[in-house]
């Protein structure tokens, strides 16, 4: 199964200030929906509530430490990251997105075969931050690029990376 993290961050490595997105990026929402459609999409407790509900046609998986949170029927809870991921594994997928936030990203990234990021040309204030993406683990495999337009607020490169075999 390909685990694949899948980020919208800035040149400063931000992701999200006050549990909500700090740019407004129409194309890059649409590659998100076009992406993860179909697929079960990982989030911690936080990212989903800033969501607010199920995104149609994914599956969530939210990881919490509250053994009393419910989601609706069709989704799933889970209180670690390798609860999900062996679920999902269980599961016989071909491939599981990690969406967020910053603590089930840091995890992830150990455990991840890509990363599809969304590199946005700003350095907004945050208070939540993406792990640096170190080179010598990672190779850019492809970079296609989006300009700021009435419907996106930043310049900004979608780059696929994949894990350096060792």
């Amino acid at each position: 199964m390909k685990i694949s993290i899948i980020v919208a961050k800035a040149n400063n490595n931000a992701i999200g200030k006050n549990n909500q997105l700090i740019w407004k990026l129409s194309s890059d929402l649409k590659l998100f929906k076009k992406i993860t459609s179909g697929h079960y999409i990982i989030m911690g407790r936080k990212t989903y509530e800033s969501v607010g509900k199920p995104l149609p046609n994914r599956t969530s998986i939210v990881i919490t430490r509250n053994p009393e949170f419910q989601l609706p029927d069709g989704h799933i809870v889970c209180h670690s990251l390798q609860e999900a991921i062996q679920l999902c594994i269980g599961k016989h997928l071909n491939q599981v997105f990690i969406i967020g936030g910053a603590e089930i990203y840091k995890q992830g990234l150990e455990l991840s075969d890509e990363l599809l990021v969304t590199e946005v040309n700003a350095s907004p204030e945050a208070d939540v931050f993406f792990p640096p993406i170190d080179p010598s683990k990672w190779k850019k495999v492809s970079s296609e690029s989006y300009r700021k337009d009435d419907k996106n607020e930043f310049d900004f490169d979608f780059v696929t990376y994949k894990r350096i075999k060792k």
